[in-house]
């Protein structure tokens, strides 16, 4: 497994609009892309402009093929004026341990 855990600040005053833009991101992910699965949209508790977003892919190429998926890029395009830079590009792809790749459901 490929696991994404990334946080994403929002500039001020664009918050509706970037949370739509990635429910359709996560969306699409999980409905159009077999490699992808999970997609979970995070609330940080103490900053409401702050999202983690949690993917898991079945491999780094499912999720390299992710950031080609046209709603990817859709998502891409539309919020990054309104991403808050250096916080938003903390992500990093790791391996799970537990559960193990076999005991995913």
């Amino acid at each position: 497994m490929y696991v994404i855990i990334a946080p994403i600040q929002i500039r001020e005053g664009h918050r509706e609009e970037f949370i739509e833009a990635i429910i359709d991101d996560a969306k699409g992910s999980v409905n159009d892309e077999p490699g992808c699965l999970r997609f979970d949209v995070i609330q940080d508790a103490d900053d409401s402009h702050r999202i983690w977003l949690y993917e898991v892919y079945e491999d780094e190429a499912a999720f390299q093929a992710h950031t080609q998926a046209p709603h990817f890029i859709k998502w891409r395009d539309a919020t990054q004026d309104i991403r808050v830079p250096g916080i938003s590009g903390a992500a990093r792809g790791s391996s799970n341990i537990w559960p193990t790749d076999g005991e995913w459901q």
